[in-house]
């Protein structure tokens, strides 16, 4: 699913392009990012440039999706199955 800089949810408006979002995003690093050539990006939570960006299996599902589907996507995120669109 590619993403524009600009992309925004449609239900909340939401940035989307973010760290947040990003299958290299680690809160656990010092720099917050496992791919080391990506620069420093101080707000995780605002869009930004990084050339690197690849958003993680389920990013763009909605917060209030039921208990079942939750686990059901990282289920298939942690076995490699590709997210349904």
């Amino acid at each position: 699913m590619p993403l524009s800089r600009l992309s925004v949810c449609l239900k909340c408006g939401a940035e989307l392009y973010v760290c947040k979002l990003c299958r290299f995003h680690d809160p656990k690093l010092r720099q917050g990012c496992r791919e080391d050539r990506a620069e420093h990006v101080q707000e995780k939570e605002r869009a930004n440039f990084c050339e690197f960006f690849d958003p993680k299996a389920g990013a763009w599902q909605a917060e209030d999706a039921g208990p079942a589907e939750k686990a059901r996507t990282e289920l298939e995120a942690l076995f490699g199955a590709k997210p349904k669109s």
